[in-house]
């Protein structure tokens, strides 16, 4: 059973019906017992960084999700929680990633937030297993994480910024991206942490 995690942070609709479409079971739940006994965790979100590890705070997860041993996958917010800090209102994080979360750079003609198709390039490891290098994934967002040398394992560009579209450490992984909005692509993607 795969455990989304409901923490006020949207979303949830389309990842379950991702998840649905591949036959896969979960719930979705706050529940610490239910989250540390699913067999994979999904922590997916848009939102406002702040606000979210407000409500990670206020429903007692914040310990749950750093002491998870099995697979773990943030989706966008749900990512960028997972790293040291986010200028998004200057908030630390859960601190399982090393990279920062920064706001993009502003490039004259080049619009925030980063909205639609882009490519990852860089795959590195089994989430990525299958997918070719340069694939579109779908974006929506106006931070981004970091780059880091071990951590990172896609790479996206957008303007003047380089930056992790994907992260990994050890049992976490992130994508700034959103699989489940991403087509085929994002549904091999899904598959492959699913068969972790």
């Amino acid at each position: 059973m795969i455990a989304i995690i409901d923490y006020k942070a949207g979303n949830l609709r389309s990842v379950e019906n991702a998840l649905k479409r591949l036959g896969a079971e979960y719930e979705v739940t706050s529940d610490p017992d239910r989250i540390r006994s699913a067999s994979h965790v999904i922590m997916p979100g848009v939102g406002e960084a702040s606000s979210a590890m407000q409500s990670l705070r206020e429903e007692g997860l914040i310990d749950v999700i750093k002491s998870l041993t099995q697979p773990v996958l943030g989706i966008c917010i749900g990512l960028q929680l997972m790293c040291r800090m986010s200028e998004e209102g200057n908030t630390p994080c859960l601190g399982i990633f090393s990279p920062s979360v920064r706001r993009f750079t502003e490039v004259p003609g080049v619009k925030i937030p980063h909205m639609g198709w882009n490519t990852i390039t860089g795959l590195r490891g089994p989430l990525f297993e299958g997918i070719p290098d340069g694939s579109f994934v779908y974006y929506v967002h106006s931070f981004r994480p970091d780059l880091d040398e071990s951590q990172t394992i896609a790479v996206t560009e957008y303007g003047a910024d380089r930056y992790s579209g994907a992260l990994c450490k050890g049992n976490f992984y992130g994508t700034q991206f959103h699989p489940e909005k991403s087509g085929p692509v994002g549904a091999r993607i899904l598959k492959n942490f699913i068969e972790l």
